[in-house]
């Protein structure tokens, strides 16, 4: 009898490493690193940004979103124009073509952020018909903050409860976006190397996002401490050698199935908007009116606006991950407080 349970307890067991346990089903990097994804091609109109999103075609006059002589990606904002007042600054939002289910993990790994007084960027991810299905925001900042928050966006129901995460800096638990004007449910990296120009001067970092069925989880590495398993070319990740997560937000407080579905990954820009342009948020660490005196301002402004991406890869189990887009598919992308405006005192962000 023992004998026989203590075989089930080690099947079980072996099937819950198994799980742990993921490969490389696609992967966006080198010189087609821009394949199967769509430019947005129009105004900001999701988060009232003073930006225009270019289209695939406009960037090629443009050339805010290329593959530089070092075979990274890099999206910027535009940081030659003089723009005059009524008018917005061009930059990027990309988004892939196909979507990621739930048993997918993404890891991104870049060399540089964007960052300055009026930049609010992030790498995140949405279910086509926002809200419902979710929103994962994996890496997000505005202006001058020096650490990167990470957070949830979901109907109502979806809570963080006992996370098991290393970092101590929640900031909210409700993930409803009807809860604190759409704050979400937030997470602060607890490292001034997460964001901004430490981010850039410990020569960037990699992001690991787990999307899976007992829960989501976000960890980030600075480059001097990424772990070996997710270094080279490896086509295998297993999550068991990453250690405890930043973030955690387990299944038993948001269960996956209710108020998640596959997923489209994010790279964009803004600037201004409901976040980086709120005067309190905008005043924790820029001076003056975000528009007019930032956007507006010398192009220069914008040096540091820019992503440098050397990859991203997603793994999955047993190729189920990835799930080719519908053309028919209606999209209401309206994440990042798209539909409510964003009210947060980010003190804490800015140490």
């Amino acid at each position: 009898m023992y004998a026989l349970i203590l075989l089930g307890f080690l099947a079980q067991a072996s099937i819950a490493l198994a799980q742990q346990k993921y490969t490389l089903e696609k992967e966006y990097s080198g010189s087609t690193f821009f394949n199967g994804w769509d430019f947005y091609g129009s105004y900001d109109n999701l988060t009232n940004g003073d930006a225009i999103f270019v289209s695939a075609s406009q960037n090629l006059n443009d050339r805010l979103a290329y593959v530089n002589g070092a075979g990274n990606a890099i999206i910027k904002v535009d940081n030659v124009t003089n723009v005059v007042y009524n008018q917005k600054r061009n930059t990027v939002r990309i988004t892939t073509q196909d979507r990621f289910a739930v048993g997918s993990v993404w890891v991104a790994d870049m060399l540089h952020v964007p960052f300055g007084c009026s930049v609010w960027p992030a790498w995140w991810s949405q279910a086509p018909n926002w809200p419902s299905g979710g929103e994962i925001d994996t890496f997000e900042g505005v202006n001058q903050v020096t650490m990167n928050q990470m957070s949830l966006h979901t109907e109502p129901g979806c809570t963080q409860q006992n996370p098991t995460q290393s970092s101590p800096l929640i900031n909210s638990t409700d993930c409803s976006y009807q809860s604190n004007s759409n704050q979400g449910c937030v997470v602060t990296t607890p490292t001034t190397q997460s964001y901004g120009a430490g981010f850039a001067s410990a020569g960037g970092g990699i992001y690991v996002t787990a999307f899976v069925a007992d829960g989501i989880s976000i960890w980030f590495f600075p480059r001097a401490s990424i772990p070996s398993s997710l270094s080279g070319n490896s086509s295998t990740l297993d999550l068991t050698t990453l250690g405890t997560p930043a973030a955690n937000w387990p299944n038993t407080g948001c269960d996956m199935a209710n108020y998640f579905q596959p997923q489209h990954l994010i790279f964009d820009i803004t600037l201004c908007g409901d976040f980086a342009g709120a005067t309190n948020i905008f005043a924790e660490t820029c001076t003056g009116k975000c528009y007019n005196d930032w956007v507006l301002g010398p192009p220069a402004n914008y040096d540091n606006a820019y992503f440098e991406i050397q990859h991203v890869r997603v793994f999955g189990s047993g190729g189920t991950s990835v799930v080719p887009d519908v053309a028919t598919t209606t999209k209401v992308s309206l994440g990042k407080w798209g539909l409510l405006g964003f009210t947060v005192v980010i003190g804490l962000f800015a140490l």
